[in-house]
């Protein structure tokens, strides 16, 4: 009886690591997902206990990177790593032939990653454990994630923390934290706090791109979200579904692009 593959998902953005295991477990149902971890510290740990076959895992998190924890993981198992869009990143893995996943995960991309390891994990029995060709892949990786551990450090983005919005003859300087969620409205974008709303002259996309997105999702064309903002996720009699967030009696569509972000739902 061969031994059941297991995978161990790593990613500090919990609704994340849901998006994937509901993937994974649509396009690889025998796949044992054996350990979850929220950071490259616990990733480690976890890596030792349950020794999975295979690590998805996210580039970027807090504390410990998961790039500097690749460099001891990719000598346990297989890594796949994951990350939000990155040419840089993306075009080093190609060049590398580096298995990787772009957030968020689309269903076919998966598909093709996971025959790929299937592949891969036959040949390796095959093989019977060529200690130079695993060494030969060890170093390749390792070489990789040096690159992208230097580009990253050269390339670190400091994110909008302070909103600046004008009421009367005064200005107001809000946190980004106070925020509940930004909306088009017209030349301008309402901001929406707890205490009330403001309009700033800056539209969504400026925003978009000058926010940290772990913090911040793009639910609709009209509306960007805080994440730990959000209360509940349903649906209507449409089918449509609806965010709530704490404090605020309205609730935000999403729309059918920016769907994926709840895909339990």
């Amino acid at each position: 009886m061969s031994q059941q593959i297991s995978a161990m998902i790593v990613d500090d953005e919990p609704p994340m690591r849901e998006q994937l295991r509901a993937r994974l477990h649509e396009v690889w149902p025998e796949l044992l997902i054996s350990a979850e971890a929220g950071s490259g510290m616990a990733a480690m740990e976890l890596a030792r206990t349950h020794a999975p076959t295979i690590i998805f895992l996210d580039i970027r998190m807090p504390g410990q990177s998961g790039i500097d924890a690749a460099k001891t993981l990719v000598q346990q198992a297989h890594v796949v790593f994951v990350t939000a869009y990155d040419e840089y990143a993306v075009d080093a893995f190609e060049r590398g032939a580096i298995d990787y996943l772009l957030k968020p995960v689309d269903t076919d991309r998966l598909r093709i990653c996971c025959e790929r390891l299937k592949a891969r994990i036959a040949e390796e029995k095959n093989q019977c454990g060529n200690s130079a060709v695993e060494t030969a892949q060890i170093e390749q990786v390792t070489s990789l994630l040096n690159q992208l551990s230097k580009h990253a450090q050269l390339n670190k983005k400091e994110y909008l923390r302070w909103i600046q919005a004008s009421v009367g003859n005064s200005l107001r300087m809000i946190s980004t934290k106070e925020v509940l969620f930004f909306r088009a409205d017209d030349k301008y974008t309402c901001v929406q706090t707890e205490q009330g709303e403001f309009l700033i002259r800056k539209t969504l996309k400026e925003l978009e791109d000058e926010l940290d997105p772990k913090e911040f999702w793009r639910i609709h064309r009209s509306n960007l979200v805080r994440v730990d903002a959000i209360t509940e996720v349903s649906r209507d009699f449409r089918g449509r579904q609806l965010v709530s967030v704490r404090g605020h009696t309205e609730k935000l569509e999403v729309s059918r692009n920016h769907s994926h972000l709840f895909q339990q739902m």
